[in-house]
């Protein structure tokens, strides 16, 4: 009642949180507006109704627009609050004065003023950054109706206006990929195909020159195949030395990272931008292609002026590029199907088979020319089904016609397996034909009707001379054989695999691809009358899967299987056979026959190019999958910074009663949970942040053996196994261990009854050609062997598969073996898993072995001592308010004095103002300049000052390994530590504490 009292009659304004504490606590009786006592009722009414909206708002008061804001503006001041408070709105946003200025005078006219997503360029951050805001303003008008300020409503839309840009960039994007893939997917050239794609990406992209180029096997010469360029470039088709552009192409290309130039005479030495300067390229986005390890081809997008690369343009080139030799691989894939179909086709030649296929729904036909022949039809005359019926005899037209039309009947579906005779078309020449196929039906209609078609004429007249044999034998045999013999040859040289056989499985006729082939098959020779399944005795399994196949054949079955055949030991090949029935003159089965074809070599090229496709597909989807939980693992180590150091100075400090401690160490239990979470999962997306040095394993493993033993009972046996002599890996000795204990306990859980669980150490070498995924070198391998339940091979499969485990529901994340395989991978090495159900599992993690001796690890420093001596100051850069705030705090607790700064641009300036700076502490990853840049140049100018790099993840492989570097988040100790190892550990007495 007493606050709402003085409000009424205009001695306090209530409420406003932190911005209406402001104004109630700034003295502004020095400001042109007076006490707030004196203040014009419209002012004070005005004011209280900002503080309580939620909206960010504003009173710009008379004619100089003294601002007075809430908590809402406050916000979007940034670091210009609350010095903005009660300062002149044209001085506090210098960069926005003539906006603000028409805003002004405007509501001095009494007018209001709406703005919708107004962009503006502030520089609340010692930058400029462009913002765009709704803005809306109000006139304020005195009792007697004059205007007299404005209220106004302020809205950043930032974020949003940039998600749209975004949005509408993503689907730029696969607007072009969608038009490009439909314009090349009916290319059959792999030339023709990157031709349009070079052209379509810089038109879209508006640019000068787009090529694509194939590595030569040295890895440095390549060979641009052909590029699009604008007419005022030149085209830079040759071939060229990748070393002759510079270190930073070599360097990037070679690691299968895009190399990226914005303008190669201010960015790369002056003779390699000449190469580039040679050909007219100034800018350039290249894109590797590396397959199997190797740097296979490149595609590029080069303007010949300076151009600063978007993301945009980025990830465009970088879809063409994986796209573009998707679909040369598919180009490639269809020359070797459309080779084989020509072998084919070659076959079918060699046997004089003729193909032939009706449209029974259109009623049109294909005959090739060899079916044309059997009609006595020119080669290039058309044809009709009209031309098939009056081909035929017509003592044969009635029976061929109720053939085909059942072949054609849907609810009869018949075999069309007929002997005609037909009358040339165009010669008038009598021929046999031996037609057989078969009809394709949809639901109750037939669509097409496809078979062969062989000319039996010699064959007809071979049978009619045997009945004619008694009057004219000789003379009849002679024909006969000679008829026979021009059959048998034409068999005889097929590359076509013919087999034919008698119900008892003999072989009754083969040719010479058959009898090669067997003879390779199952290293014996098939002779004619002899049984297939007898001389395949000795090997009974592929004694029976020739019996299986061909019993099909002898039961009366016709088809075509594709299946592999052959004796491993000699060759196993896959064969497309097509199994018909052998019949008499009377029409009764004989045996069966098999006309085959090897196809081996293409099924080989369309499984290559599937595992191609599923490799890609599974690259991609652990690359996102990793991305995203490095980017999550990294946020989380900021939150989680200013949460595990404050607790630690809680529970350092001993604050409040035992309940309360008790609380506050269950909290700092839960943070160091959560901080291993985090490692782990920076361990499986490969970023957690490294300092590999060359640490001592038998140390490492000794003490780990002892801190199992402690907790595992007296049911497990822990032996360890390390050699007096040891050299040391080069490893992260804190990763290392965290990842030891993980397979330690791992092992230990294994065992719920008992057991004995090995830990040893050993030094192995991986010799050059030795089958193995590990480069060649000589490697330190720590094993942890249990005698456990064992895996099965599923599990072992899996074992290493992120969120993968066999423990029960809450009692492990699944990240324990991910971890040490992602961190074996960062570190050059990597795992081996060996197990079986019942015996155990023994895990070995493989380092790369250091050339130099271990290095001591640091020693703890007392913290009493450490807290009463004065350190000198310290420059502390963070761009997380809260986390810099934390690390300020633990520095004043070691001693230092603290100078904060948000940004790396902020540290430089402040620098000059620092003569007895003793070191600098900065976080990596800021916007604008990161902090291995800021570190560089505070060393230009101050070489001998120490610097420390505190990360979450950070880009690892941009930090200089002699950097020392903190890994978040961090408690006090290891802060001490880390400025340890900075060599900054020299104190001076610090007088506030000693006195």
């Amino acid at each position: 009642m007493d606050d709402a009292k003085q409000c009424l009659d205009g001695s306090a304004l209530v409420g406003g949180g932190r911005a209406g504490d402001a104004i109630r606590q700034m003295d502004w009786g020095s400001t042109p507006l007076g006490p707030i006592g004196s203040w014009p009722a419209e002012l004070r009414a005005n004011v209280q109704t900002m503080l309580a909206s939620p909206v960010p708002m504003a009173v710009l008061w008379g004619p100089e627009g003294i601002l007075i804001y809430n908590d809402g503006y406050a916000a979007i001041c940034g670091p210009r609050h609350p010095t903005a408070l009660g300062g002149k709105l044209l001085e506090v946003w210098p960069e926005a004065a003539d906006f603000n200025a028409r805003v002004i005078a405007a509501g001095l006219r009494g007018e209001s003023l709406s703005f919708h997503a107004q962009e503006l360029e502030l520089w609340r951050h010692g930058r400029a950054e462009q913002v765009w805001m709704d803005l809306e303003y109000l006139p304020i008008r005195n009792g007697k109706g004059q205007p007299i300020g404005s209220l106004a409503m302020v809205f950043d839309i930032t974020q949003r206006v940039l998600a749209e840009r975004r949005l509408a960039q993503s689907e730029e994007l696969y607007r072009f990929l969608d038009d490009l893939g439909q314009t090349i997917a009916g290319l059959h050239d792999a030339d023709e195909l990157l031709a349009v794609t070079t052209r379509m990406v810089a038109a879209h992209l508006g640019l000068s020159n787009c090529a694509y180029a194939d590595m030569d096997p040295d890895q440095d010469g390549f060979t641009i195949r052909g590029n699009w360029h604008a007419p005022e470039s030149p085209s830079i088709v040759g071939h060229y030395s990748l070393a002759d552009f510079g270190k930073l192409a070599v360097q990037e290309l070679s690691a299968g990272r895009p190399l990226i130039i914005n303008d190669n005479l201010k960015e790369i030495a002056p003779e390699e931008a000449k190469t580039f300067q040679n050909i007219g390229i100034t800018a350039t986005i290249c894109m590797p292609l590396v397959k199997d390890g190797r740097l296979a081809a490149l595609m590029a997008i080069h303007d010949r002026k300076p151009h600063k690369w978007s993301s945009y343009e980025l990830n465009l080139i970088r879809e063409v590029t994986e796209r573009s030799w998707a679909h040369v691989e598919r180009v490639g894939a269809e020359a070797n199907l459309r080779a084989s179909e020509e072998q084919l086709r070659l076959a079918i030649d060699a046997a004089e088979i003729g193909l032939w296929d009706v449209d029974a729904v259109a009623g049109t036909l294909f005959w090739p020319p060899r079916v044309r022949a059997m009609f006595g039809i020119l080669p290039d005359v058309p044809v009709s089904m009209q031309d098939y019926y009056s081909g035929l005899h017509p003592d044969d037209l009635e029976q061929t016609s109720i053939a085909y039309a059942a072949a054609a009947n849907p609810d009869v579906r018949a075999v069309y397996d007929v002997e005609y005779r037909t009358i040339g078309k165009d010669d008038g020449i009598v021929r046999w034909v031996a037609a057989k196929g078969r009809g394709v039906f949809e639901g109750g209609r037939c669509l097409r009707l496809i078979g062969t078609a062989i000319d039996i004429t010699g064959r007809k007249k071979t049978e009619f001379a045997l009945r004619e044999l008694n009057e004219t034998l000789e003379a009849r045999v002679a024909e006969g054989v000679a008829e026979s013999k021009l059959l048998a040859d034409v068999v005889e040289n097929t590359t076509a695999i013919i087999f034919v056989a008698d119900h008892q499985y003999r072989w009754l006729a083969t040719n010479k691809a058959g009898t090669k082939a067997f003879e390779q098959l199952y290293g014996v020779r098939p002779v004619i009358g002899a049984s297939m399944l007898d001389v395949l005795d000795h090997l009974p399994e592929h004694r029976e899967h020739v019996r299986r196949t061909w019993s099909r054949a002898l039961a009366g079955e016709e088809f075509t299987l594709l299946d592999e055949f052959g004796d491993g030991k000699l060759s196993k090949r896959w064969f497309e056979l097509n199994f018909n029935v052998l019949r008499d003159a009377a029409g009764r089965q004989i045996g069966a026959y098999q006309i085959a074809y090897d196809v081996t070599e293409r099924l080989a090229e369309q499984r290559r190019l599937s595992d191609a496709e599923e490799q890609l597909r599974q690259s991609q989807k652990v690359e996102a999958l990793g991305q995203l939980t490095g980017g999550v693992a990294h946020d989380f180590n900021n939150l989680l910074t200013p949460i595990l150091g404050s607790l630690d100075m809680l529970v350092r400090r001993q604050i409040g009663n035992d309940r309360e401690r008790k609380l506050i160490g269950g909290a700092l239990q839960s943070a160091e949970r959560a901080r291993i979470l985090v490692q782990r999962l920076l361990a499986f997306a490969r970023r957690q942040p490294l300092q590999p040095t060359a640490i001592d394993v038998k140390t490492l493993v000794t003490g780990m053996g002892e801190l199992v033993s402690s907790t595992t009972g007296p049911q497990v046996q822990v032996v360890i196994d390390a050699p007096e002599i040891l050299p040391a890996a080069r490893a992260d000795y804190n990763q290392v261990e965290m990842a030891l204990l993980n397979l330690s306990v791992n092992a230990r859980d294994a065992m719920p009854t008992g057991g004995t669980l090995r830990i040893s150490a050993s030094s192995r070498e991986v010799s050059t050609g030795a089958q193995s995924d590990l480069k060649p070198g000589r490697y330190v391998t720590i094993s942890v062997a249990d005698t456990g339940e064992g895996m099965s091979a599923e599990t072992m499969a899996r074992a290493i598969e992120p969120f993968f485990s066999t423990k029960g529901m809450g009692q492990g994340t699944g990240l324990g073996l991910s971890m040490v395989h992602g961190l074996a991978q960062q570190l050059g090495g990597g795992i081996r898993i060996f197990s079986r159900l019942g015996e155990g599992t023994n895990v070995e993690l493989w380092l790369p072995e250091a050339n130099d001796a271990p290095v001591p690890l640091p020693k703890l420093v007392d913290g009493a001592t450490a807290s009463l001596t004065h350190r000198g100051t310290v420059l502390l850069v963070d761009d997380e308010d809260v986390v810099r705030s934390s690390a300020a705090h633990m520095l004043d607790e070691l001693g230092f004095d603290v100078v904060e700064a948000s940004s790396g641009e902020a540290a430089l300036a402040a620098l000059d103002r620092m003569a007895d700076l003793k070191m600098l502490v900065t976080d990596h990853l800021m916007p604008g300049m990161d902090g291995v840049e800021l570190a560089r140049r505070v060393k230009l100018i101050r070489p001998e000052l120490p610097c420390l790099i505190i990360s979450g993840y950070a880009d690892v492989e941009g930090i200089v390994p002699g950097l020392p570097r903190l890994t978040k988040p961090f408690k006090i100790e290891e802060l001490r530590e880390a400025l340890a190892a900075t060599g900054s550990d020299q104190s001076e007495p610090r007088a506030e504490l000693l006195s």
